[in-house]
């Protein structure tokens, strides 16, 4: 008796895992390999655009007032926005310039000379991956459940397929068996499978906290104290600044400078945290008076700030850099890979069990039903909204 409940329980498990892996195996496809992508999305720019370009030196680089006035210069009609240490030692800096309508503009400066080496639009090959993979485009209250609803998806499909692969510990060295299509995509899948546990647990984990952020649950975003607008400092000004930032927080590695007509100037980085965002350690200077207003500490974020100050670099694997956006990457693939063979597997099923001479991926489109078209036209609907989204969203 005991063992004919397994087997039903196991069937049931099978039954979940093959639908999850059918019916919406083009969107979860599609989701998966973008935000695989969107790992090196920064590098991927970097080799569309000469300008992002610059070769590695030895010398010291410019100053932050420099690099500030170099971009202030190159777009004297603009509002200094923005301005991005380089992402590694072969990229540019990055300032965003705001004329107050429309997307920003990209000004793109060499960190040692301090010269402008280009400008760019909004559009790049990161903001695509960035929204579609975050929000399909859509707006982001309906695109980011729809996609973080994937994750509980995830979830299901990461427990059935333990549940249904009986002794899988056993399997990590288990060389997939040749002569039958079937059968080596199925073994290519479990083993796959088992390599990724760890990634797809984390990849669903995180996942679900961005749908729980979206549906109210987000952590509370520190206020900061309002300061009489003032004329953005560049230069040695802004030099004068970056020195009162350091005395404020001696461990602070400046990675990005905001500069904002409400709060003064924003000197956000990485500091003793470990692993959060940017944003979680920050010093804030009144650009009128030169005096510290704020100051942000990663180490004392609440646990539920923690949370979500952790998510990102997690999710995206970016806390390491090269080495674990490569690591990343190649898990992600693997998942990407998965969700094909997966579908795969289902539909020669379908064609050895029905004995029709129908093609596997008629067989496997016939198997979707409608799932097939909803996913298609999700893919669809987010290339269509893209020349639009991708140019004016912030």
């Amino acid at each position: 008796m005991d063992r004919v409940r397994t087997r039903k329980g196991r069937s049931l498990w099978w039954v979940v895992h093959s639908w999850i892996g059918l019916k919406l195996s083009i969107f979860l496809t599609f989701i998966l390999a973008t935000g695989t992508f969107a790992v090196f999305a920064h590098e991927i720019d970097w080799l569309a655009t000469p300008a992002m370009r610059v070769l590695p030196r030895s010398e010291p680089v410019a100053s932050w007032g420099a690099l500030a006035q170099a971009a202030a210069r190159a777009a004297p009609d603009a509002r200094l926005q923005t301005l991005y240490a380089p992402i590694d030692s072969w990229f540019t800096v990055e300032a965003w310039v705001s004329r107050g309508k429309g997307a920003p503009e990209r000004v793109y400066v060499d960190p040692w000379t301090a010269k402008v080496t280009g400008r760019h639009g909004w559009a790049n090959v990161h903001r695509f991956l960035r929204q579609t993979h975050r929000h399909l485009m859509l707006p982001t209250k309906i695109g980011i459940p729809i996609v973080c609803s994937l994750a509980l998806l995830l979830a299901a499909s990461l427990v059935s397929g333990i549940v249904t692969y009986k002794k899988w510990w056993r399997g990590f060295f288990r060389t997939p068996r040749g002569g039958d299509g079937r059968r080596m995509t199925g073994d290519l899948h479990r083993l796959m499978g088992l390599w990724s546990l760890w990634f797809m647990a984390l990849i669903a984990l995180t996942g679900l906290w961005y749908l729980v952020e979206t549906l109210g649950g987000n952590a509370k975003v520190p206020k900061l104290p309002e300061v009489v607008a003032s004329a953005m400092p560049t230069g040695a000004s802004l030099d004068r600044l970056v020195a009162k930032a350091r005395r404020a927080d001696p461990a602070l590695d400046i990675r990005e400078i905001r500069f904002t007509p409400d709060n003064g100037v924003i000197f956000l980085g990485q500091s003793s945290a470990w692993l959060v965002r940017d944003r979680a350690n920050a010093v804030v200077v009144d650009p009128a008076t030169s005096q510290v207003v704020a100051r942000l500490d990663g180490r004392a974020l609440s646990a539920h700030q923690r949370i979500s100050e952790m998510a990102d670099p997690l999710h995206f694997g970016t806390f390491g850099g090269m080495w674990t956006k490569a690591i990343w990457f190649l898990f992600g693939a693997l998942l990407t890979a998965m969700a094909v063979t997966g579908t795969m597997i289902y539909a020669m099923r379908l064609v050895r069990s029905s004995r029709s001479d129908a093609g596997s991926l008629k067989r496997a489109w016939q198997g979707m039903g409608a799932w097939g078209y909803v996913g298609f036209a999700l893919i669809l609907l987010t290339l269509i909204l893209t020349p639009g989204a991708i140019g004016g969203a912030s």
